[in-house]
Order: structure tokens, then sequence, then C-alpha cells
């Protein structure tokens, strides 16, 4: 069962229908195929797949340019530092709201008959949808990123509604959570709009000749009984299931014997909770509206509140002549209580799969030696029956406290227990049986102890609430807690990032209705950005692994290691100073750099003194095509030739070039992170088009013009001409520098490297060096070697070593050197080493050689070098000491 052989590891790369995971196991195929694969899923790949290639035709207007925008348009960011880097959204995400997309606007989907012709097995039938309207579910494992799915949907919705005459989507919005817990988390998201405006998700004012972040500032958002000034549309309800039960249920109470329904909302049983708002007055007063559905697993049961609840409000839009627009749902298991997937689900992202691209942490067991050691004894006493599985929990919870600690994250314990007698029992022995837990076990059961009042508000609620930021807020180093110990499963909602060790002692029956992707689901959540192997420990009595291991069915391989004492902690990779071993002497092996003010800058000039007749850029050959050519305009990545805007005539076949020249004004700005000027430049884009562009002048209202402009090789004239003049007219070399501070490797803080091949070093300060290629590590044992070399150090990006230069396109880059060396207290060289140059390669070696210069003019304590060395050559010629490399290696001097 093991995913195909070309599955790529980018969570980012299109995935082919032919490499997605398949049950290898033909008894599985035959006797469980409803609860591993939707069978909806595999026709849609197909099916989309296809439409993805031939540039979403078929879609409306609205659809194909924000499917563009999110998805084949190049999004730059900045971060905390101020530096840009390059957004994309995972492969999963792309794919569930294309589906969604597909199904609405080109399969027309309508009802259940509509989406049972996607049916690849045969076996799904009318009477297996128990809904009445158009409802779509994605799975997608935890962690994988729903939240953002739903983000773009809404926004699609809203849109689509407001520009489509005859859409039937809708621009109010009733996002449900089946707890508090699941609700705080979207509320960070969703309050003031933040994840519409700190993702890509609007936008550009002007593709398409639409005012997208105008137009979407008439959303107004509110969170549970907080409702403001309710209009006909632009609203968003976040709310928590049961503000939206119909019913004269007895609500959950504080003051239960367990009170965990309170805590996190009661389950979906049909019971409802006073409200200050009666959603049925809201729906009302609106006349559309879409569902969006967060962790929606329990929301299919024909008999719970939560299904009628929503029936009742479909029900209600129909006595206006009206309809529920679409049913959304998201969440990692989308299954009945006998383990069949929901039919409904369009989209899968499994967990097999999530696993291998490292979007989340991979689950690791203990090996059967370490789990022989584990004897389950006789006691009635709770903690003493499982004190060798505790035991073990804790020796690998500290071996990751220690590890993540280097790189200032801190590591949590979860223990789940069967009853709030027990959970009591194992918090209070972790904190007498373990001086680092003591004071620092949050218990999360709310059981009744006599302290709490009767009433829902004072003290109770105080607490109550009290609770829950201190279960939200337990990653920060704020809080004082490692541990977590429950009596519940917490089977959605509680999604810290840092649980690394998970211990259950308790078993699941039949009629637990839980999952095993639920339990790992606490400790899937990944600490670290980017494509790091992040692990969590899962441990647990002979039921409960044997409980987690079903999984396997799934694909799902569950790495099995030792564990215990005296084994190694199965953590990530983590760089930093030396400082524990006692054959280094760090402060001997120290390099200090000095940091210079910048000297390449850029001077915002008026873009007024652009000259658009001074470009100097080859002129295109202006083309004429038919009128079946220009009825598609479709721009391509320059670098990638894929598809990143279209453009689509009217009905009446009138070319609206304003939409053209917009994006490419846009497309300027940002890949040249101007922050003004766009009226400006959005004129000038359009004079050097009419007259410079081409072969001749041209005539911008002509739908052959805006052929002629979808072209490769016009799009490329037209980008790269304006990005070479602007640089040339805006970036600037101060011409002179002072030293600003000095950096020392010494200072440098833990960091984490993707897991990778590494050199144990005895002449750097850290602890290991990792090379970005094989040729780096081949270097540094070079200098591992060399008599002539004190120290050495990989430049890492956390050492904050970095030089300003211009790049081969004329615009103002960042480098960063490969290597620091020191060969006398006086003398340090920056060697830079290349496997393939490249054409900044020159450019850099200038750079770095001013670099030198400015340092030793401006002290006479030191000197700093630089050297160059290719690949290529230090294979052939083998240099034996650093100062024979010097001396042969002057390629760039």
């Amino acid at each position: 069962m093991a995913l195909h052989p070309s599955f790529p590891e980018s969570p980012h790369a299109i995935l082919d229908p032919a490499v997605r995971w398949f049950p290898a196991d033909e008894a599985l195929r035959e006797n469980s195929m409803d609860k591993l694969m939707p069978p909806l899923v595999s026709e849609l790949r197909k099916k989309v797949k296809e439409w993805r290639e031939g540039g979403y035709k078929g879609a409306t207007d609205t659809s194909r340019y924000l499917l563009n925008w999110w998805f084949n348009t190049r999004h730059l960011q900045p971060k905390a530092d101020g530096t840009m880097y390059e957004f994309q959204y995972f492969f999963a995400q792309r794919e569930a709201v294309e589906t969604v997309i597909f199904l609405y606007d080109v399969a027309g989907v309508q009802d259940k008959y509509d989406l049972m012709r996607f049916d690849s097995s045969g076996l799904v039938t009318s009477g297996m949808f128990d809904e009445t309207w158009r409802r779509f579910v994605v799975k997608m494992a935890t962690g994988s990123g729903k939240t953002k799915v739903l983000s773009l949907i809404l926004a699609w919705s809203f849109f689509h509604k407001l520009y489509e005459p005859e859409s039937g989507l809708s621009r109010n919005f009733l996002i449900i959570t089946p707890n508090i817990i699941v609700l705080d988390r979207i509320r960070k998201d969703f309050e003031g709009l933040k994840i519409f405006f700190d993702d890509p998700v609007l936008p550009d004012d002007g593709v398409g000749g639409r005012s997208w972040h105008d137009d979407f500032q008439q959303i107004s958002l509110h969170v549970q009984d907080d409702v403001r000034i309710i209009r006909p549309i632009g609203n968003i309800f976040l709310t928590n299931i049961h503000r939206v039960y119909a019913g004269d249920d007895t609500a959950a109470s504080p003051d239960d014997d367990n009170t965990m329904d309170y805590f996190l909302g009661k389950r979906p049983s049909g019971a409802t909770t006073d409200s200050k708002v009666d959603l049925g007055m809201i729906v009302r007063d609106i006349d559309e509206l879409m569902i969006l559905n967060d962790e929606a697993h329990h929301i299919h049961d024909p008999r719970l509140a939560w299904f009628k609840s929503i029936d009742d409000i479909n029900n209600r839009l129909k006595l206006k002549d009206s309809a529920l627009s679409l049913q959304i749902d998201t969440t990692a298991t989308p299954k009945h209580r006998n383990g069949a997937i929901f039919v409904q689900t369009v989209a899968d992202y499994p967990l097999v799969e999530a696993i291998s691209q490292n979007v989340v942490k991979h689950p690791v067991l203990p090996d059967a030696p370490s789990r022989a050691k584990l004897v389950e004894r006789q006691s009635a006493k709770f903690t003493e029956r499982y004190a060798d599985y505790l035991h073990l929990g804790v020796i690998e919870w500290r071996k990751a406290y220690e590890e993540h600690q280097k790189a200032d994250k801190k590591a949590i314990l979860f223990v789940m227990t069967d009853d709030t007698r027990n959970c009591d029992d194992v918090a209070r022995y972790l904190e007498d049986s373990y001086q680092d837990l003591k004071d620092a076990v949050l218990v999360i059961h709310t059981k009744n102890n006599g302290e709490i009042s009767e009433s829902k508000s004072g003290k109770a609620k105080e607490e109550l609430d009290k609770l829950r930021q201190q279960a939200n807020d337990i990653d920060g180093w704020d809080s004082p807690y490692k541990a977590i110990v429950s009596v519940m499963m917490l089977t959605e909602g509680w999604d810290v990032r840092n649980v690394t060790t998970i211990v259950g002692l308790r078993a699941y029956s039949a009629k637990s209705n839980i999952l095993p992707e639920q339990t790992l689901g606490r400790g899937l959540r990944k600490m670290y950005p980017g494509g790091l192997e992040e692990y969590v420990s899962v441990i647990g009595t002979n039921a409960f692994m044997d409980f987690v291991e079903s999984i396997q069915a799934e694909g799902v391989v569950l790495e099995k290691k030792p564990m215990g004492e005296g084994t190694g902690p199965k953590a990530p990779l983590v760089v930093e100073v030396d400082e524990e071993n006692a054959n280094k002497d760090i402060e001997a092996l120290d390099i200090e750099i000095p940091v210079l003010t910048p000297r390449i800058y850029r001077e915002y000039k008026n873009l007024a003194d652009l000259n658009v007749t001074a470009l100097r850029n080859a002129k295109v050959p202006y083309q004429s095509f038919t009128e079946d050519q220009q009825r598609e305009i479709i721009f391509k990545d320059l670098t990638t030739g894929k598809v990143t805007h279209t453009t689509v005539l009217d009905t009446a076949g009138v070319a609206d070039y304003r939409s053209v020249i917009g994006y490419f004004a846009q497309t300027i700005m940002r890949e040249l992170r101007l922050v003004s000027g766009y009226d400006i430049l959005y004129g000038k884009v359009k004079a050097f088009v009419r007259d410079e562009l081409f072969d001749q002048p041209v005539d911008l209202e002509s739908p052959n013009t805006l052929r002629n402009l979808s072209e490769l090789v016009a799009t490329k004239t037209v980008i790269e001409s304006f990005k070479k003049a602007i640089n040339a007219l805006t970036v600037r070399d101060r011409g002179d520098a002072e030293i600003r501070d000095t950096i020392k490797l010494r200072q440098t803080r833990p960091f984490v490297v993707k897991d990778q091949d590494y050199l144990i070093p005895k002449k750097s300060l850290f602890n290991r060096i990792v090379g970005d290629s094989p040729f780096e590590l081949q270097f540094a044992a070079f200098l591992e070697k060399c008599d002539d070399v004190i120290s050495h150090s990989k430049n890492y990006l956390a050492v904050g070593y970095k030089l300003d230069y211009v790049n081969a396109e004329g615009d103002i880059s960042t480098y960063y050197p490969d290597f620091l060396v020191k060969v006398s207290d006086r003398e340090k060289f920056v060697v830079e080493t290349k496997g393939q140059e490249d054409l900044d390669v020159p450019l850099k070696m200038q750079r770095l050689k001013q670099w030198c210069e400015d340092i030793n003019r401006a002290q006479r304590e030191k000197k700093y070098d630089f050297v160059y060395v290719d690949q290529e050559s230090f294979e052939k010629y083998k240099p034996t000491s650093f100062r024979q490399l010097v001396e042969a290696f002057k390629e760039y001097k």
C-alpha cells in the first residue's frame, strides 16, 4: 500500500490522478473500499485535471479570474524581517477549490443525482444522500489547511454572486464549528477578515477590470452572539453549532458530572443551548445563504440536531422562493458510524499523502523490544497499573523537549485517560513524580468540584474561559504548562502544534465512534514552517496501540523505533553552537564578521521620468489572428510557461484592454516591490503597448491586439523592458559604506534544518555542518583537513551575514556567501562554492570583492579576502592546503 514511486515530495506540486494513493491489498479493495476511498473522487480528479490543463474552459469569467489569481500567479509576501518569500497554496487546497468550482460552474451540479454521475464504484444510490440541497464534502488530513480552503470558497461565492448575473451562490455565509475550541481557532483567522488580506485571496483591483478589494469591504463578521447590523448581503456568521439548534432540550451545565460538553460544546445529540441569537430570525431577514462547516464529520445523521437545523434553514429559505445555495463540509474524517466515507466527498487528501509530503508530523511508535518492556501491573490504582507507560511517555517527551528547546520551541506531552477520576490521578502522579512537571500539568475535563456555581455567569464562566485560554496558549513559553491530561478524546478542535508525545491509557470500543486519525490528529500539526520532517511519538496500552495501528489500512506507514533510556530522540535536526563539547575552544573557533551599511538602495524617483520611447526593446511582430483565436486571451508565466491570467472577451466581442494593461502594471509593481505609482505606470505601459511594443502602432480596442499581447514574447517584452528601465532609473550605489555592527558566530541561536546528511566538525564551533549540496559537505571536509585553517563555518541563514547586490535583471537582491574561514586571528576569508555557475555569480563575486575592499579600508586590525571555488576545478586540481586553494582559485579576483 505504498505510494506511487513518482509521488512528489513537494505539497505544492500538481498531483496526477495516476500517482495518488490506492490500496494495493486486494482483500481491502474487495471488503473495505467504502471505508478507504470516496466513490466520487477518482473520476472527479480526472475531470478536474483535464479542466485545469484546458485553462478552466467553461467556467464563468469570475471563476477564471480567481483561479488564475490564486494558483497561476506568483505571489510575493513580506516576512517579519522585511524580506520577501513566494506564497503558494498546497495542491490539496487548490484541488479542493477547483473541484467545487468545477462541479458548480462546469458540471452544473444541482442535486445528488448530478453528483452520482461521477461514481466510479457503481455502488452509490440516491438513498445514501440524506440532504435535499447541494452539499460537497472536502476530505483533508488534519493540519493540511482546511481553513484556507474555506476562505477561498467563501470569496469565490461572494464575487460569483456579485459579478455573475445568473449566479445562484451567496454573499451571506454561516460558518459552523463543532465547539468553542474550533471557533476560537477559526476566529483568529477571520477576525478583521485577516485571512482574506494576509493571504492573496483577493485579486488586485483592476484584474479583469474589477475592484475586488473595494467590493469586499462590504463584508461584516458576526461572531456567536456578537451580531452587528445585518445588511441583506455581505454577512459572515461565525458560530458554534449549538447556536443553530432549534429545540427545547436541556442545556449543558458547568455543574454536570462531566462538563466536557460545556467546555467544548455539547456533542451533536440533539441538545441545545440557550442563545441570545435566533438564527431563524436572521435567516428570515436574508434571501441568500451558504453554509461552511469546519470539522464537519458529525453533521451526517438526519436524526441529529445539527442536520435538522440545516434542514430547517433550507426550508425557511424555500418559503421565500430561495434555497440554501451550497453546503461545504471540510473534515479529515468524513465517515459514518460504520466507518463508511460520506458519498458526498468530492476531494480527498489522505493522511498518507500529507505525511509523505511533510505537511504533517510523522507518527512514530515504540518497536517490539521497547513495547515488551511495558507491563500493565496488577493494581487497583490507575497510575500504578500504567506506571511503565507513563514513565516511557515522560522519557520520550523529555528527549523531545530538550531538542526542541534548542530551537525555542516547547514540546508538549498529551495523556489520555478513561474517566475524570483517573485523569486527576494521572495529573497528580506526574507532578509528584517528575520535578520538571511540577505545577506544569493542565487538566481538561472540567469536573464538577463543588466550587463552580450553578450560574453560567460569574465565577464558573470565568474559570471555563480561563481554561480554554490556557489550552489554546500552551504552545507559548508564557504558559507554565508542559503537559495536558484529559479524559476527552479531543477528536477535533484542540489543535495546538507542539504535541510531540501522546500517551493513550484508554481502549476504544465500537461505541466510541472515534477514528485513529482523530486520535493522532492532536499531534499532527507541525511546529516548524517548510518541508522539515517532524515526529510525534505515540505510546499506549496494547488496546490503544492496536487501535492506532488500524490506520495502516489507509496506507499510513507507522515508523517503529527504540524508545526509553539510552535511545536517541526522533526529533528535528538542530544546528547549534557546540558549547557542551569539552574538546572545543569556542572562543578560539569563533569568527567575527563586520556588518556594513548597505551600499545598494532604491531611490524612489517619480515614475513620470520614465521615457517609454527609450526602452530599446526588440520590436515584436504584430500578427493577424482569426476570430476563434481571438476569443480567449491567455497569459503565461515567463519562466514556466504556465497559464497565469486569462481575459475572455464579453458576449459582444468587445475587448477590454484595460484589464490587460492593469495586469502588466500590477505584475511589474509586484515583482519590483513598488508600493505606489500604479496610475502613472499604467499610463506608461498603455503608451508603450500602443506605440512601442510592436513593429507598428496598434489599436488597443482591437481583439487582435489583445490576442497578440497573450503571446509569450509580447508579455515578456513588456514586463522585462519595464523592469529593466525602472531598475536603471531607481537602483543606486551609495559609493561607500561604514561598519555598523559585528556578527559573532558564537551568538547564533540554535535553529532547525531539514533532515539530511551532515558533517561533525572539529574546527567549527557548530555541532554539525549541513550543506546545501554534496559539494558543500565535500568542501567542509577539505577545510577540516587543512592544517592552515584555524576554524571554519557554513554561513547559515541564522548567522545573518548577507550582502546586497544588483542581480542580472538589474534588481536589488540578497546574497548569502557559503563559507567563512579563519586562517589566523588577523586574516579571514569568505568562500563561495558553486557546482554550476549561473548568471548572477560574476555579479555576486564583484559585490563580495567590493565588500572586502570596503572592510579593509574601514579598519586595519583584520584583513578580509574572498575565494571562489567551482566544483569542477576543485576536483581536477585537488588542493591540499587552504593557502594552495587561495593561490590557485583566482578566477574572480
